[in-house]
């Protein structure tokens, strides 16, 4: 098709469907208009075969013929962007070659980086310094060029008038982790974004972490040598002609009429709970209260945003602590696998800057560019992280606001930025010393600093203990599903309990009843006030106020879960009883055999506290007798210790600790002093 014939065909369409459009966004100062592609190909077919083909002459000739149309003055260049290409133009990133070169297409991937938005000169107005010819360049390459030669003769003397200047940007859109086979690696590619497309509101969809659509040019660019000459492969990139943003998280899930009343009906099955839990993780025996923690964490709590701009998180973070081959990496798996939108990385191969987010090196404008980790491209989704005690502590440490505050702050190399991080978090580690000692207590068996751990909602120790009758069903399970795999088929698939858990956290925010409420204060309340032992005035404190919300969120999952819009009493007993079991499976203090949730916070037992403090008293009482800053014999200090019901042993071990805490030291062999 002629370019002339391409123009005037486009005049007649815009004319037809888009002329009010076009007027109404000139009026607003949009040099833009957005066509939908199905109706330009029911218009004329082999024009739309034209703009895909010859993508390039063909938006040339559609700006030219909206133009035509004397739609106001002032206006230069009236971008024409096209939506809603057709599936056969829908392409694969790892899947462009060079056939398809300078043809249109679409592609969907999420943005891993992302540059600075910065000016580029289109073309250059030059006159000559000896005939005063003008003459236009148009800068199409990289490199800024000049004229070459004017008819007077002249090669070297040219002014530059004026440059036409258009913002360009640089996005690298990586393919999405649903759409690969199991151990492919992400393929990327550079995507140009121009004009309209770097927009403030347009520039907010394409942040690091978003899913986005984008319809362009596919175009190569030579690659430069370190000689300085150019290779004969070149490297390819998108020039953008449209970028949408694509639904994500739950509500990326098409569920349709049908389904929906299936999910309705479903939910008000009285065995509803066991139906959902038996479909977690039909191939793992037993831990079922673990299941339904899990089920319950798909669900999440309803996020809440104050009037002060304060908000609470709805996310409930998950740690499963366990021995070797207790099938933690199946449930991490599974989890993996229902959740519509999640990230699945492993300890080892985890960095904090994997985690989070980085500064790269950014090619486009020489400068830096933000790319997204795994917590920022899981946002409004699940990040599942295996072998978590096997990374490095300052990796660890990247996960601390994350889990709390839900964004990711970085400030490295002149790049200050707030990622959201609205993931829920499931974690899964390895006890310290590869299996849990039955003798020692569980918390300190826990290799990670107290202030992560102390973050997690629900804490589950998975042991593998001998049992006469628990592992003949075990043996029995895993020797049938061998024999059979298509053996426990649940009675609800998983594509249907992926629809189920979308539906419900997509209609569905439930309120607090006054019931649920004081259900809650009753037993937070009682719990803490439960009669403890005062020990030196120091009481174990069995439950804080970061297990309180813990409750409220698994409240509000256990009513989302029947499809409700209020909170209950049945559904806080269900999350009293799972709060219930991770703390007396974790937080209980052997001396005294109460929860004590200090056990998990600080990593030290009120008992241990007041054992300290009796020591403590104990050299200041001698101190007293025998004077400042005169050695007190060790033995002495024992001696009182053990009337104070505090053995030998214990009080060798507190006072090493004190030592190390620097509270006091050892003058010499057997005698303590105070610092």
């Amino acid at each position: 098709m002629e370019i002339e014939e391409a123009i005037e065909k486009f005049q007649d369409f815009f004319k037809l469907y888009y002329e009010d459009e076009i007027l109404e966004n000139a009026k607003n100062d949009k040099n833009f208009v957005i066509v939908d592609f199905i109706k330009l190909s029911q218009y004329d077919i082999e024009l739309a075969e034209y703009l895909l083909e010859e993508p390039t002459q063909a938006l040339e000739a559609a700006s030219a013929a909206i133009l035509n149309l004397n739609i106001g003055e002032n206006i230069d260049n009236f971008n024409v962007r096209f939506k809603n290409l057709p599936e056969s133009r829908s392409l694969q990133i790892r899947d462009i070659r060079s056939i398809h070169l300078s043809k249109f297409y679409s592609f969907e991937g999420l943005v891993r980086q992302k540059s600075d938005v910065r000016p580029r000169a289109t073309s250059a107005k030059f006159r000559c310094k000896n005939c005063g010819q003008i003459h236009v360049v148009l800068q199409n390459d990289n490199k800024f060029k000049t004229p070459v030669r004017c008819a007077c003769g002249n090669k070297t003397q040219f002014e530059l008038i004026s440059k036409n200047m258009i913002d360009v940007q640089r996005i690298v859109l990586e393919e999405m982790p649903e759409r690969l086979d199991g151990a492919d690696q992400p393929k990327r590619i550079g995507v140009i974004l121009s004009e309209d497309l770097v927009s403030p509101i347009t520039e907010r969809k394409a942040n690091p972490g978003s899913k986005v659509k984008v319809a362009g040019i596919i175009k190569e660019t030579p690659i430069t040598l370190r000689t300085g000459g150019t290779s004969t492969k070149f490297d390819l990139y998108v020039e953008a002609n449209y970028l949408e943003p694509l639904q994500e998280e739950f509500s990326e899930l098409n569920i349709t009429k049908e389904e929906e009343e299936k999910i309705i009906e479903l939910s008000k099955d009285k065995k509803l709970t066991k139906k959902l839990v038996d479909a977690m993780a039909p191939s793992i025996y037993g831990y079922e209260k673990i299941k339904e923690a899990l089920l319950l964490q798909m669900f999440s709590g309803v996020e809440k945003v104050r009037p002060d701009g304060s908000r609470t998180r709805g996310d409930i973070h998950i740690l499963l602590v366990g021995d070797p081959g207790a099938g933690k990496s199946q449930i991490l798996k599974r989890a993996s696998i229902v959740a519509p939108k999640a990230r699945y990385v492993s300890g080892k191969g985890a960095t904090g800057a994997g985690l989070t987010a980085t500064v790269v090196k950014d090619e486009f404008l020489r400068g830096w560019a933000l790319e997204a980790g795994a917590l920022v491209l899981a946002n409004n989704g699940m990040c599942i992280i295996d072998e978590l005690d096997k990374m490095s502590s300052e990796d660890r440490s990247a996960m601390h606001e994350a889990l709390e505050q839900q964004t990711i702050s970085i400030s490295k190399a002149n790049v200050q930025a707030t990622l959201l991080a609205k993931t829920t978090v499931l974690a899964a580690a390895n006890p310290k010393f590869g299996r849990f000692d039955p003798y020692d207590s569980i918390a300190k068996q826990i290799n990670m600093p107290p202030a992560l751990v102390n973050r997690f909602d629900l804490i589950f120790t998975i042991k593998d203990l001998p049992n006469k009758e628990k592992d003949t069903e075990l043996a029995e399970h895993v020797l049938a599903l061998h024999q059979n795999p298509e053996k426990n088929q649940p009675e609800i698939d998983t594509e249907f309990l992926r629809k189920y858990i979308a539906y419900a956290k997509r209609n569905y925010k439930p309120q607090l009843t006054d019931e649920a409420i004081e259900e809650f204060k009753e037993y937070y309340v009682n719990l803490r006030n439960s009669d403890n032992d005062n020990e030196n005035g120091i009481k174990a404190i069995p439950i804080s106020a970061r297990q309180l919300e813990a409750l409220v969120r698994l409240g509000e999952a256990s009513a989302k879960s029947r499809l409700s819009k209020k909170v209950t009493k049945k559904d806080a007993r269900i999350a009293i009883d799972i709060v219930d079991y991770c703390l007396r499976d974790v937080g209980v203090d052997p001396t005294t055999g109460k929860i004590d949730i200090d056990r998990i916070t600080t990593g030290v037992t009120a008992s241990e506290r007041s054992k300290v403090s009796s020591v403590k008293a104990a050299i200041s009482m001698l101190e007293e007798k025998i004077g400042k800053n005169i050695p007190i014999p060790k033995d002495d200090i024992i001696k009182i210790c053990e009337e104070n019901n505090i053995s030998s042993d214990e009080a060798e071990e507190i006072l090493e600790k004190l030592k190390r805490s620097g509270d006091i030291f050892e003058p010499k062999y057997g005698f303590i002093q105070k610092i």
